[in-house]
Formats: C-alpha cells, structure tokens, sequence
C-alpha cells in the first residue's frame, strides 16, 4: 500500500467562474485550479476568466483558505512567449500557488520566478524514468490518464525509492484525474478539430469533433459496419469514487476534479461527493452504502455516463447519446431581491414558472457561491404559503447569506428513459 497520510490528499477543484471558485472553496475543496483566456485549454467555454481577474481569484482563495493554481498547458508558438511572460510575472505578483504547464517556455519563466510549477497530464508522463528526468523543472506532475492503477503504484514506489526529489527538495507528487471528462485523445492532444475545423484543441479552441455522432461506412459497397452505438469516439466521463481506497491506495496524493467549463453545482455537488470520500476512507466508513449515496449526488449533475476510466485496466466504456445524463438540471425561477442578514431571511421575486414548499431551491452569485434549500417554508404576503407563481415576492429562512441579484433555480428530477 502507497497511501500517503490524510494530510497529504488535496482535493483539486475546478473553476471557470466566481461563483464555481466560491462553491468549491465551500464544498471542502483543499485548492482551486483556473486558467485565463488568453493562454487557456478552455478558452471557448462559457465560464473563463480574463487576467484582470487573477488578483480578485488568488484573494479570494487565500481568504478561503484554499490554494490556487493557474493553469496554462496549452501548446504555445513564439508569439504566444510575450503574453506567457506577461501571464507568468502577474501569476508571482499575485502570489499564484502554482502553474500547472507543459511547454518548456513557460516552465522556464516559472522557474526564473520562483513559481511552484506543476507539469499537466499534456506531457503523458507514463514512467518513473520520465518524472525522474522531469523532477529538476517542477514539484508536482499530472500523470497520463491512460495509466491503471497499478502503474501508477509503480511510478509511486519508485520515487520514494529513490527519493526523486522536485525543485523544493521534497518528494515530487503526483497528481491524477478523478472525475470528468475523458476524450478519446492520449492525454488531451488531439488534433481531430483542427483537422475538421481549423480550431485546435492544443490551443484551447476544441469543437468537440469526437463527442459527435457517427457511423462507419464502407466507401465502395455504402454498408455501415454495425457497431454498439454511433458514438465511437465520445467516451463516458471518469469516477473513481467507488473505488477511492484503491486510488488512494495506488498513491496519488492529489485527486483532481475535471470541469472548468461545468456549472457551478457540479462543481460543488463533485467537490463535496471527493472530499467526503477521502474522509470516509480514513475514518473507516467507507462502503457500499456511502458509494451508492455518493453517486446518486454525482449522477444528479452534468455527465456522459460514469465509468472507471482506464484505471482498472478495463475497455473504456463509450457514451452511447449525446450531451448529459444527468438525473436533475436546474431550471431558472427567480432573483433575490434582499437578504435580511440578521434574521437569515432573504426576499425572491418569482420570475418564471411557480416555486413549491416540496421543491429543492437552488441560488447562485459571485460571492455567494451556492445556497441551496431543500423543501423551503417561505411567506407570501406574510402567511406561510404552498406555492408562490411568477409576480410574487415570497421570503425564506436560508442559512447562508445571499445577495441581491443572485439567481433562483428550481431544481426538476429528469423523467428516466
């Protein structure tokens, strides 16, 4: 067994926006990885944030007692080296945690600055020959996600026996994919969209090519080779959560969460499912019956379907339809228009549809993160009231403070097909 002690396990979260940063930091989440849109592999998804966001990111970690590292693993052209500086210099002023990197350009200039880096699972580092060599540039490597368990006990073993130590003079750590999203590409570096669609997905511009649905004909005969299904390139996301003893156990000290371009209840639903798994390992309370509750938590936010990746040394299980399959969404209902801080009461004005005493309430902000209720007693007109419909202003107890404008969402159970 590699276990390393509790204290050593981080749970890395994911964030694209200020309130996916908030909800993490609240879900128990140990550090935060962002990129920014210049230099950013998620540079097309709705949530990223812009450079002059990075003080207000790295000062709300911090103030969240969490860390923060910015990641930008892209593949990068010499002109991209001015913006890589200008990024790098910001990242130390800021006192960014750590980089998460691949090209040597940028590895250097952090080393120059004395920025902790972290090499991304881009690089597919698959061995312990290669983080051995890679262990005078960084403290921290991402390892292939292709690697089952057992190499990765392997890759594990040999650093504590020969003591491969990164630039701080401690052990390197190794940091592995726990749950999300898993593309057809080794390690990420695919060139399908560029190919399809001149957006290349080494520069943060992926179209997603792979998730498609396709069929596989024969050019001279025009049969179709039979396949499981039309999605042949468009495999289910990664969880490891119902064997989180094993993966720990293989030694991975960091467990990373995959999703920058999530909502934030996936962030916050994910984040919290992870570190109370990490917990009921060590406490001993980790089975059946706490993985079984755990993935109905992740199965009710975004997901292509739930499998264990390549870690157990299983075929990769491929989605068989399109977009999520999650088992809830949220559906907008309103905005809060006042929180009475010293009642813990906050006033909504229904927007859309109806809200109910049975629903599940779900609000988001910047710096609320998320508030969510379950089964709210609220007041219409100062009585207590089953349901309030567009054009009421209805309050309720919540015991997190929320701000004005901050959304209002119904949370709706999907019909299972």
């Amino acid at each position: 067994m590699m276990r390393v002690s509790r204290e050593e396990v981080e749970i890395l979260s994911p964030a694209g926006c200020f309130i996916s940063l908030q909800a993490a930091i609240d879900a128990g989440a140990d550090a935060i990885y962002f990129g920014l849109a210049q230099l950013n592999m998620r540079a097309r998804a709705r949530r990223s944030f812009e450079l002059k966001d990075l003080q207000e990111i790295m000062e709300t970690c911090h103030q969240g007692g969490v860390k923060g590292y910015l990641t930008m693993n892209t593949l990068l052209y010499d002109h991209d080296l001015l913006m890589v500086d200008k990024m790098l210099e910001a990242a130390k002023k800021y006192n960014v945690d750590g980089v998460i990197v691949s090209d040597i350009a940028s590895i250097q200039k952090a080393n120059e600055l004395g920025i902790e880096v972290h090499l991304s699972t881009q690089l597919s580092l698959s061995n312990s020959k290669s983080v051995e060599f890679y262990a005078q540039f960084c403290d921290r490597v991402v390892l292939a996600r292709e690697l089952t368990l057992p190499m990765i006990k392997k890759i594990r073993e040999s650093i504590v026996e020969k003591q491969i130590k990164g630039i701080k003079g401690e052990l390197i750590e190794i940091e592995a994919f726990a749950h999300g999203a898993l593309c057809i590409a080794v390690s990420g570096r695919c060139g399908m969209s560029l190919f399809n669609s001149n957006a290349s997905a080494n520069r943060g511009a992926c179209e997603q090519n792979c998730r498609k649905e396709y069929k596989v004909t024969d050019v001279e005969t025009g049969k179709s080779l039979k396949i499981d299904n039309n999605f042949v390139m468009s495999p289910e996301d990664i969880s490891t959560i119902d064997f989180m003893d094993e993966f720990l156990d293989s030694g991975v000290q960091v467990l990373k969460i995959e999703g920058r371009g999530r909502s934030p209840e996936y962030v916050a639903k994910v984040t919290r499912a992870y570190r109370e798994a990490v917990d009921a390992v060590y406490d001993g309370n980790y089975g059946t019956k706490f993985v079984s509750d755990a993935y109905e938590e992740i199965s009710s936010v975004y997901n292509r379907g739930l499998s264990s990746g390549y870690y157990l040394g299983k075929d990769q299980t491929w989605s068989a339809a399109h977009g999520s399959k999650a088992t809830h969404q949220k559906v907008f209902a309103g905005k809060v228009k006042h929180f009475y801080n010293k009642i813990e009461v906050a006033e909504i004005e229904v927007q859309a549809g109806s809200i109910s005493s049975t629903d599940t309430i779900m609000i988001l902000g910047k710096s609320t993160g998320i508030a969510e209720i379950k089964n709210p007693e609220f007041h219409l007109d100062g009585k207590p009231a089953p349901e309030a419909t567009k054009g009421d202003l209805i309050s309720l107890k919540v015991s997190k403070r929320v701000r004005p404008e901050d959304q209002v969402y119904i949370i709706k159970e999907l019909a299972k097909v």
